[in-house]
């Protein structure tokens, strides 16, 4: 019930710009752990996402207010300490697929005619649609393994 006054209270508030009070929705929905700092695999993950950024030309992200972005260090953090590439060389599709999804969600939040319908079609895009890209991405990988390694 918090979460949903801190949503509420984002969206009431006219101090904020209507990106921010977007964003306050999606910062409100439940994130994984941030990473840990101390650990080697993590300074080596931040930098990578950091240069992932920079190449896709996101700018003014932190941890704290786009609790995202600590999920995506902490995440390819994982991915370094078990060996898997993870780096600026492999992450650029990945940004340049997440932005032409962001250009399609941002479209339907854009159609709803009021500040409140949108910003509650952001959060419903945000938790509705992940577990939609999660099935879309394992369908893709049957479909391009039989294609590439027979079967199906």
């Amino acid at each position: 019930m918090t979460v949903a006054r801190e949503v509420i209270a984002a969206a009431e508030d006219t101090s904020l710009d209507h990106h921010m009070r977007l964003g306050a929705a999606a910062r409100a929905l439940p994130h994984a752990p941030g990473p840990a700092e101390d650990d080697e695999a993590t300074g080596i993950a931040r930098r990578s996402v950091d240069a992932l950024l920079e190449q896709l030309g996101w700018r003014g992200m932190d941890d704290e207010l786009f609790p995202a972005l600590g999920t995506l260090v902490a995440s390819v953090a994982a991915l370094v300490r078990l060996g898997y590439p993870c780096d600026t060389a492999r992450l650029p599709p990945y940004g340049r697929i997440a932005a032409e999804l962001a250009v399609a969600d941002l479209d339907v939040v854009e159609e709803q005619p009021t500040a409140a319908g949108q910003i509650e079609a952001a959060v419903a895009l945000t938790v509705l649609y992940e577990p939609v890209l999660l099935s879309l991405r394992r369908l893709a990988h049957v479909q391009e393994s039989a294609r590439r390694f027979g079967g199906c």
